[in-house]
């Protein structure tokens, strides 16, 4: 495989990452109802319905609450995606260093989720991206040890 391909291996799964962040950021956001997204994990660990839980009286503006957490997780996302996307633009992780950079930044990002998630959140819809991330981490750090600069 040529020098060029194995570089494009390298830094397109990274901004796919940043890419996937974006978007889930975006839907995070603009979601009428954001914890419904993840309705099931969210219940499993409250260990009571969101129906339940609204209708006491000294809950009904944690709706509201929860409007404002979600859309800061969403913030957060579409930070991190623009960071990932503006890193991989600038840097098209030509050196070691910003491969390493990144890489590790991404594997402790990974790691502290695999954690949170499993611990907490078992029935999470969000495992799968956790899955594709992970792969996309694993073929750029796999084709930069492939690559001779």
């Amino acid at each position: 495989m040529n020098q060029k391909t194995i570089h494009n291996f390298i830094w397109a799964p990274i901004f796919l990452i940043g890419v996937v962040s974006l978007v889930l950021g975006f839907v995070w956001i603009l979601h009428p109802e954001p914890w419904l997204l993840d309705q099931p994990a969210n219940e499993a660990l409250l260990q009571t319905s969101f129906n339940e839980l609204f209708s006491d009286d000294a809950n009904k503006f944690l709706p509201s609450y929860l409007i404002v957490v979600y859309r800061f997780f969403g913030l957060w996302l579409i930070t991190i995606g623009l960071l990932v996307l503006s890193y991989v633009k600038v840097t098209r992780l030509g050196t070691k260093q910003a491969r390493l950079s990144i890489h590790s930044t991404l594997f402790l990002t990974l790691i502290s989720m695999y954690y949170l998630i499993f611990k907490y959140l078992p029935t999470s819809p969000l495992i799968p991206t956790l899955y594709i991330f992970t792969l996309f981490l694993g073929l750029s750090i796999y084709f930069s040890s492939r690559i001779t600069s």
